[in-house]
């Protein structure tokens, strides 16, 4: 199978991805701000925190792009369902670094700084987000956005619009032109 044919099969779930790498990295830059100024103690709550925020980002690029023709449901009960699946998910993606930090004691002083960060960016950044992305994926098109093609595609007008709309029919050089009757002065 082609990579055109692929996409176009499942380019709900790709649009979900480039959505979900945009609010990723929304998520890390928060996180380690949080994390690293006014939340230097207090890790898991940066991380929801920040998750919180990449999920109001979410909604929306996900509501108008990603299942942009899905739908089936009242704006208002759609918007509950999506912050409610996504409040599961903020658990799903903080839970890890709860275990990491508090189950595992991968923190200082039984550990290094450095490992410390490292566990807390495998368990928090990169498995909280695997595991909370394909609930949410599974969840979205269950639960919150139900029903393919609920919404009209919008067409894109193949007609040219604005300055090359028309053909523009250039002048001959003045030499290689008759003159006419209209171009005389």
């Amino acid at each position: 199978m082609r990579l055109p044919k692929i996409l176009r099969r499942h380019h709900e779930a790709v649009k979900f991805l480039l959505v979900g790498g945009v609010c990723f990295l929304v998520t890390t830059v928060i996180n380690y701000a949080l994390k690293l100024t006014v939340l230097t103690d207090k890790p898991v709550t940066a991380l929801a925190l920040a998750t919180i925020v990449a999920t109001i980002l979410s909604y929306v690029l996900n509501r108008e792009w990603s299942f942009r023709t899905r739908g089936g449901r009242e704006r208002h009960h759609e918007a509950a369902l999506f912050f409610s699946v996504s409040a599961v998910g903020v658990v799903l993606n903080s839970l890890p670094l709860y275990v990491s930090r508090y189950v595992l004691l991968l923190r200082e002083p039984d550990v290094s700084r450095p490992v410390q960060e490292i566990a807390d960016f495998v368990s928090g950044i990169i498995i909280g987000t695997l595991i909370a992305m394909c609930f949410r994926l599974w969840a979205f098109k269950r639960f919150v956005f139900p029903h393919s093609d609920a919404r009209p595609r919008r067409r894109r007008s193949r007609a040219r619009t604005g300055p090359r709309r028309a053909v523009v029919q250039h002048e001959q050089p003045a030499r290689n032109r008759e003159s006419s009757p209209h171009e005389q002065s």
